[in-house]
Formats: C-alpha cells, structure tokens, sequence
C-alpha cells in the first residue's frame, strides 16, 4: 500500500480536518467494543466462568481484581510496540488497520467462551478462551492506541492548531459515548443470554470501528513513518529530554489510574453489595459503571465552557495544575468508596449474626436461598451454599460459620417458613458520588494528559509519547494487580479485606498528589506541532 494516494502532511486550512469525522465515528464504536466486554469482566469472572464440563470454575473477588488488573495492564503497555511499529516502519494509518483486525479476533475468542460444551471438549476449557482473546485484545487495542490519538493531532498544522483543544475534547466525548451505551448493554446481555452474546456484540462493534476507519483513508494526512529519523531524534537532546520529563509526570499519572481503574473490578464487586436500587431501577451491578461515561459527556463541555473559564479569571489554570488537582480529586473519591465499604462491611456483620441461629437450628431453605441469589447473579454463592447444604451438619461450629458467611456474603436468606431476610446494603448513591468526584479526577487528568503529551512530543515522536502516557496506565494496573497478588495469605484469602483496601489505595493517592506538587514545580517544556520547524521553550509549566 503506497502513501503517493495519500496527502503525507496536515491540509493547510483554518477549519476542522475532514477527516476527524471518520476517526472519532471510528473512536466511538472502538470504545464500545473495549468497555462493553471490559465492563462485563469481573462479574464473569467471579459469577459465569466454568469449564468445559458444566462445572463452577468462578474466582475469588481478589484473583478477580488481579486478573482484571493484569489485563488492563497489558492493553496499556502494548502501545509502546505498536507506537514503534507506526513511527518506525509501518506509520499510524497501516499499523492501526493490521491491529484493528487482530483486535477483532480477539473478540472472536471471547465469543467462543459460550461453545456448546462438545466444541468445547474438543478444543479449549473457556477459561482457554477467555485468556487467548484477552491477550489478543490487549495487543489490538493497545498497540492502536498511540496511534489513534496521535493520528488526530497529525491531521492539524499551524494554520489550524487553535482547534486542537476542542478536538481532543470531542475525541474524549466519542470515547465515552461509545461506552455508556455498551456499559448498559452488555450487563444486560451476560445476564439474559450468555457470555457468548455479551461478548460477541462488543466484537461486531469492532469490526464496524475498523470499516469506519478504512472509509476515511483518502481524507487522512498520512504521516510517514520516520524509520531511522525516529531513533535519531529518539536519542537526541530534545528527545532524550522530552522522554525524561514526561516520565518524571507520568511516574504520579501512574498512581491516579492504580485508583480509577479500579472502578471496573473492585467497584464492581463492591456494588455486588449495595442496594442498587436508583431512580425507580433495579440496576446490575456492572451497570453502574455507565455514570462515568455519561458524566464525562456532560462534565467536558462544562469544564471547556464553564469551570475553566470561570476559574482562569482566578488563578492561572495550567496542564499541570490541572493534574495535580485531579490527583486530590481521585483521592476524595476512594475515600467516599471506603466509607461505602464501611457500612458493607456493617451490614454483612449484622446479617451474619441474624442468620447464625437460624442455621445453627435448621431453619434455612437452601434450595429456595440459592434460587433467590441465582436470580440476583450471585452465583458463586449459590454454588457455595450447594456444596455445604449436601453435607449439613448442624452441630458442627466450623460447618454452621461457613455457611452464615456465605449467606452473609450473599444477603439473602429464604427460612423454612417461607419469610426471606435481606441484608441491608448501603444505598448505590455512595458509589454514584464516587463516580461523580472521580470522573471530574479524570476530565482533570485524562483529557489534559492526552493533550499535553502530544504538544510536549517532538515531531518523529508523537505514537511513541502517547504510548509512553499509556504505559503510565499499564504501571497503574501491575501495581494493584501486585497488591492483589501479595497481600494473599497462604489460603489465597486477601488481608486486605473490606474497607482497608479501599483506604490502602486512599492513603497511596494522597501520597502521591503530595509529592507532585512540589515535583511539578520543576517542569519545564517544549511544545512541538506538526508543520512547524520552531520548538519554543515555553518554560515551566505548574
């Protein structure tokens, strides 16, 4: 595929590039897919995965955490070999198509999860599935993720720059327009039909965010790659100084998304235990998650038109003064998830103490109990509650603890006498606060981030900087996966349970925002743009 069919530099225009309109459609829909089945990740893990044979194989809420962690990880430190596929041999264009279509098989793994069981035993266990299309699409999306963001920057020269701000704004904006609507779908779909479907329609969605794409080719400005040009200027001052300083910012970015991406593995299971009754709906847990997307569609053109201006007339509102703003904002969010966590942890207790008599006397139905937490997706429990009611020995103290705990764990409870008990979970409005105070962390930080990498990359070097702000998200997520990982006891039980491990990460982002307020003080940048042979200092930046 020649680039002679292809303009290879920006229009010289004053109005938006044509070809934006493809690639924030491409966006959208490529957003979909990714948090469409990312959404569904935690609950599939802990309340739908079995093997082959029909047989429960669900995680425990910790190696769910984990599992979910590692991945994120993964699809955030691909873009670092995908970012040196575009800028050294293929450019952004060719290596987000090649990617694109890598990504859509991985998809196509997760949808064979829901095999019928024959095909299964003839090929792989689901978790094999589950593995292989997680990998697959960590290489897809994360190895096209420096290359989308900067192929929107390279579509802009001097004449029109001024329009970049909006720009990534709307590109932020197409991002999570795409995932609120799969955020609410795909819940919908593993709880009625199947992992298969819930994992399948994400992966249609993919294959239209590659058409989309591929329709915009001839609209596009095609930055050739660099090949050696790139490890020239990759090694040179300006270069080796760009990387130094943003990776000195990006060490305390790596903090803030050790918090927020939590929100789709530990906020997940911890809304497993609230009263997700809100606005007359009854709510899947992984459903709530959707109120980040839809605040940042209102939150970006608020804080563009409304907080930011409001605020300049106060102080000097800089990139980095934002960051560090978010990184306290993160912070009060997990604390409001802590104190959630602490009237969980109240209400399980209390249950549990309301319910041990009544298994200590045989007053529990457990064929109608599991019905009751199957129809809620607490499977996991009900698989829990069958293994100890086959072999129930009432007089046994070890025996009648598990068992009030799983009940406890699950909140509900049918007696003998037909009256159900519930356990009284804290209203969801405590995780909706969080998620209004986190999501304002993220237009603080995400959306300035996104921006400012870009301006502070050389010109040869832009996939490669924006992969290096994506590999701040992948450090995040090994190190909550670690956490996960080592604070097990030898039965695989966390020591970090219930609220300690929310204030855990409480006390870590505050660390953090402290520290970068001073360190901050000490940046000094250059902004690069395309088009432009000048690299003004523009001198610190806090």
């Amino acid at each position: 595929m020649s680039n002679a069919r292809y303009l290879t530099a920006p229009a010289i225009t004053k109005s938006m590039p044509t070809g934006i309109p493809f690639i924030i459609g491409n966006e959208a829909a490529e957003r979909f897919s990714f948090y469409g089945m990312k959404t569904i990740l935690a609950v599939f893990m802990t309340q739908y995965l079995i093997t082959s044979g029909g047989l429960p194989a669900y995680m425990s809420q910790s190696d769910a955490r984990e599992s979910v962690a590692w991945f994120v990880a993964g699809a955030y430190f691909f873009p670092v070999f995908g970012a040196l596929l575009a800028d050294v041999f293929l450019g952004k264009y060719r290596t987000i198509i090649l990617l694109s279509l890598v990504y859509c098989l991985g998809h196509a793994a997760l949808a064979c999860i829901d095999l019928p069981s024959p095909m299964l035993q003839a090929s792989f266990e689901p978790k094999t599935w589950m593995i292989a299309g997680l990998l697959l699409i960590a290489i897809g999306a994360g190895g096209i993720k420096p290359c989308v963001s900067a192929h929107v920057g390279d579509q802009f020269g001097q004449a029109n720059k001024h329009l970049l701000t909006r720009v990534f704004g709307w590109f932020y904006f197409s991002i999570n327009f795409g995932s609120f609507f799969s955020t609410l779908l795909t819940p919908y779909m593993l709880k009625e039909y199947g992992p298969g479907w819930a994992f399948g329609i994400p992966g249609v969605l993919m294959a239209i965010a590659t058409l989309v794409f591929w329709l915009g080719r001839h609209r596009y400005a095609h930055i050739p790659p660099k090949g050696v040009g790139f490890l020239k200027e990759l090694v040179s001052p300006d270069g080796l100084s760009a990387i130094g300083r943003l990776v000195g910012l990006y060490v305390f970015v790596a903090v803030f998304w050790a918090l927020y991406d939590q929100t789709g593995g530990a906020w997940v299971l911890q809304a497993a235990q609230m009263d997700c009754n809100f606005l007359g709906i009854h709510w899947l847990e992984s459903q709530i998650q959707a109120i980040n997307p839809l605040l940042i569609l209102i939150y970006i053109p608020l804080f563009s038109y409304a907080i930011y201006p409001a605020l300049g007339k106060v102080v000097r509102l800089t990139p980095l003064r934002k960051i560090g703003a978010g990184l306290f904002l993160v912070v009060v969010a997990f604390v409001v998830s802590a104190m959630a966590q602490a009237r969980i942890d109240t209400a399980q207790g209390d249950f549990q103490y309301a319910v041990t008599p009544l298994v200590a006397s045989s007053q529990i139905d457990y064929p109608k109990t599991i019905v009751a937490l199957k129809e809620v997706e607490r499977n996991a429990t009900a698989t829990e509650l069958e293994m100890l009611s086959a072999d129930p020995k009432p007089l046994d103290t070890e025996w009648t603890g598990k068992t009030a705990k799983a009940l406890a764990v699950g909140g509900i409870a049918v007696s003998v006498h037909g009256t159900t008990q519930f356990a009284q979970w804290p209203s969801i409005a405590w995780q909706i606060l969080a998620y209004l105070i986190i999501t304002a962390a993220e237009v603080l930080v995400s959306v300035t981030c996104l921006e400012f990498s870009y301006t502070q990359a050389p010109a040869k070097m832009k996939s490669f900087i924006m992969s290096l702000y994506l590999l701040s998200v992948s450090a995040g997520n090994v190190l909550v996966a670690l956490v996960n990982r080592y604070t097990q006891d030898a039965n695989g039980n966390s020591t970090l349970e219930g609220e300690s491990y929310y204030w855990f990460f409480s006390y870590l982002g505050l660390g953090a925002a402290i520290v970068y307020v001073v360190a901050s003080n000490f940046y000094r940048g250059k902004e690069y743009i395309q088009g432009s042979d000048e690299s003004p200092v523009t001198g610190a930046e806090h």
